[in-house]
């Protein structure tokens, strides 16, 4: 009779571990995309901006997904770097790491940009928190030698925490006036569809990664 229970306890032992592992399997993925008004979707409407849209586009894909928006309009590195640790909680599978545009149209010291990305980086690594890295370009009007300076910024920083790079977050619409706003600046919501037709492999591949960071 005692091996009959030593019998009946490990199967309930066995099957306890089983349902613990696939609630674990079945876990939601956590992304944060944390960045400034290209993020948090400037003058779009309900359901246009890039985080709707690239939440839709996983999910209709199979992925069991919630992106969250960490997108604050006008922000810089600096402003990034002072709200990181509170925009991004913990249980986060991965962060979209999407800043450094503000700096560039400012004409901040490509130094400072590059101070606070890798703060960032080195944050977000000691939480064990995966990060795609969406680069971002220099206009041609601020000169080839800031242009040459601002742009290396990403690829080195990515190298440098082993992270993978998207080399520039507006691939696609940039130049494109019928895929931006009035500004020439912005995304409008047929740009979006292109920046996140564009960047979902990436950010497929990442999931794929299992998120969390060595």
């Amino acid at each position: 009779m005692a091996f009959k229970h030593s019998i009946v306890a490990a199967l309930v032992l066995f099957l306890a571990v089983c349902s613990a592992n696939s609630s674990a399997l079945a876990e939601t993925f956590k992304i944060v995309g944390f960045g400034d008004s290209l993020m948090a979707g400037f003058s779009l409407g309900p359901g246009q901006g890039f985080i709707d849209r690239l939440q839709e586009a996983l999910q209709a894909k199979g992925h069991d997904v919630v992106v969250a928006n960490a997108g604050v309009s006008g922000d810089t590195t600096s402003g990034g770097l002072a709200r990181l640790d509170w925009s991004v909680p913990d249980g986060t599978d991965l962060v979209i790491l999407e800043l450094g545009a503000n700096d560039m149209l400012r004409g901040v010291s490509p130094g400072i940009p590059e101070k606070n990305l890798d703060a960032m980086l080195a944050k977000l690594k000691a939480r064990k928190i995966a990060v795609l890295l969406a680069g971002m370009r220099a206009a041609p009007n601020l000169g080839s030698d800031y242009e040459k300076a601002f742009d290396a910024i990403y690829p080195k920083l990515a190298a440098k925490y082993d992270v993978p790079l998207y080399p520039f977050f507006l691939d696609g619409v940039a130049g494109h006036p019928d895929l931006q706003l009035g500004d020439g600046l912005h995304p409008n919501p047929k740009g979006v569809d292109v920046m996140v037709e564009r960047i979902l492999p990436a950010v497929e591949k990442a999931i794929a990664a299992g998120g969390g960071a060595s």
